[in-house]
């Protein structure tokens, strides 16, 4: 193989799928027998739903958030009853998430924000558990015919230079690249002694649907009391708890799930019902698991490298932190998107090794982001006095306008952008919504993976230059419009746009492609710029 990808979780599906559409032999192993059917993220931020959009799938995910926003809607008493395709979302049904357990009012959204309405065209597909986006990741891989090796641990490996030998509990696997994907856990970076330097936790949650016998003495949303906080609903029988008094006693600190390393014992129906009765100091009954609970901490870590030789790590395996608006999932499906079409770039040979550097230079600024806003958060949320004043500050600005629609951009991630060269507003941030005169959007030309080039130019020149890049780059053309062109990586990162088309935007243009898209696959259609 050219690729083996270890864990067969959001991100090691994106990955392998990325590496299959660049050509790349690739192979996915996971541990566990069965798909994880434990709770996790339940949503998804824009770039993941974008990603999504990107490839085709859009349309999967806009069918899970109806399904979702039925059974939601029937336990709320407002079901969603617009058919399927009735457009975008109605305020009160777009996601806004929340910040340390203070739901954001879609009514205090202000959703005419450039940086909002730029990216739109996803709002039916944002409601997305993690079970369900596996389940949709696990058709696309196998669409492309990526194998999933379940049921087969790593034990051992050695980086040879050349390529990467991995002892595993079904025999030993030689392969160009091993991407660690497996996790907080993860054996692979455990393995590649690659440090985790982080703070230790403090805090102990729970995520369980269950069945309740007396769900009256529960109160909806999120609530405090001086032992934590606990949630119940959106959904049927969904329950959240949060204790303040450190996380379990002899457990690893990690966070508590079983991904990788040693297996954690499950989550039992008596340790959730002892959780919430503790915090709630309701004597609620809970008489049977729904779905397999999960336990977490506050344990906030990020590798000191996301490489070591032809050895990677993506995902949980590259940071952990509080779980808090599926931040965890969104920056491993972003790590994914990003490191897959520039480690197929290598394994193709048109790119040098040296693009993997990219990788953590990119990737690493976002994750520490992430590690800091769920920090934040947890500042808000302990509840000794001083957090507590703290809480009545942050939930004073979060009832404003201003104050929630900043919020609603940073969790929805419109706002993430990449230091790459270039003096244009687009430069380094996800492409946004782009309609072309034939009534598509540009993303929908771009399902196989490749750059994509918008040209408005009036003689087609864009086109003409990165024609010499054929088999990489596809051009678009449509009427004259600013911007009048936009080259798109793989991952939907924007390497250039220009609202000229003028010799410096040709030059820029030129620029871009020699640093993204390796040497030229064939000879210029234009004379060279001088």
């Amino acid at each position: 193989m050219d690729v083996t990808v270890v864990g067969a979780g959001p991100v090691g599906l994106v990955l392998a799928a990325e590496l299959a559409l660049s050509g790349a032999a690739v192979q996915v192993l996971e541990r566990r027998a069965d798909p994880d059917e434990a709770m996790k993220a339940q949503s998804i931020n824009v770039p993941t739903a974008e990603a999504l959009d990107r490839r085709g799938l859009l349309p999967a995910a806009e069918q899970v958030q109806r399904e979702l926003l039925e059974r939601v809607g029937s336990f709320a008493g407002a079901a969603d009853d617009r058919p399927p395709g009735a457009g975008r979302p109605a305020p009160e049904r777009r996601f806004t998430g929340h910040f340390a357990g203070m739901v954001l009012s879609p009514d205090l959204v202000d959703w005419s924000d450039p940086d909002l309405a730029a990216h739109a065209a996803v709002d039916g597909a944002r409601m997305v558990p993690q079970p369900q986006l596996e389940a949709l990741l696990a058709d696309h891989i196998a669409r492309l015919g990526v194998p999933v090796r379940r049921g087969v641990e790593v034990t051992a490996l050695e980086d040879t230079g050349d390529g990467v030998r991995v002892d595993t509990t079904a025999g030993t696997v030689r392969t160009g690249w091993l991407v660690g994907c497996d996790g907080g856990h993860s054996t692979v970076r455990r393995l590649a002694g690659i440090d985790f330097p982080g703070t230790d936790p403090e805090l102990t949650g729970y995520q369980a649907v269950v069945d309740i016998a007396d769900p009256e003495k529960l109160a909806g949303g999120w609530t405090w009391s001086t032992r934590g906080a606990y949630r119940y609903g959106p959904q049927p029988g969904r329950v959240a708890t949060l204790e303040f008094d450190g996380p379990p006693a002899g457990l690893p600190h990690a966070r508590l799930r079983s991904r990788g390393g040693t297996p954690m014992a499950p989550v039992t129906l008596e340790e959730v019902q002892t959780s919430l009765r503790r915090i709630s100091g309701a004597d609620v009954t809970l008489t049977a698991l729904r779905a397999a609970p999960t336990r977490w901490t506050d344990n906030t870590r990020q590798a000191a490298a996301y490489r070591s030789g032809r050895v990677l790590l993506a995902g949980d395996a590259a940071h952990v932190h509080p779980p808090f608006g599926g931040q965890g999932l969104n920056l491993g499906v972003g790590d994914a998107m990003n490191l897959g079409w520039k480690l197929g770039a290598v394994v193709a040979g048109w790119a040098p090794e040296g693009l993997l550097d990219t990788y953590d230079a990119e990737r690493r600024p976002l994750g520490a982001w992430v590690l800091d806003w769920t920090r934040a958060q947890i500042g808000v949320l302990r509840g000794d006095a001083k957090s507590a004043a703290l809480r009545e500050v942050v939930a004073d600005l979060l009832s404003t306008r201003d104050g929630t629609t900043y919020a609603v951009k940073k969790i929805s991630g419109v706002t993430q952008r990449i230091d790459l060269p270039g003096d244009h507003p687009l430069v380094g941030r996800f492409v946004p919504d782009v309609w072309l005169r034939d009534g598509s959007r540009l993303v929908d030309h771009g399902h196989d993976g490749g750059f994509l080039l918008l040209d408005r130019t009036p003689d087609g020149a864009f086109a003409r230059l990165a024609a010499a890049w054929a088999g990489r780059v596809s051009s678009v053309s449509d009427d004259h419009a600013t911007p009048t062109g936009v080259l798109v990586r793989p991952d939907g990162v924007v390497a250039w746009a220009s609202d000229t088309t003028d010799i410096a935007a040709i030059t820029g243009l030129e620029a871009a492609l020699h640093r993204w898209t390796g040497a030229q696959t064939s000879s210029p259609a234009h004379e060279p710029v001088s």
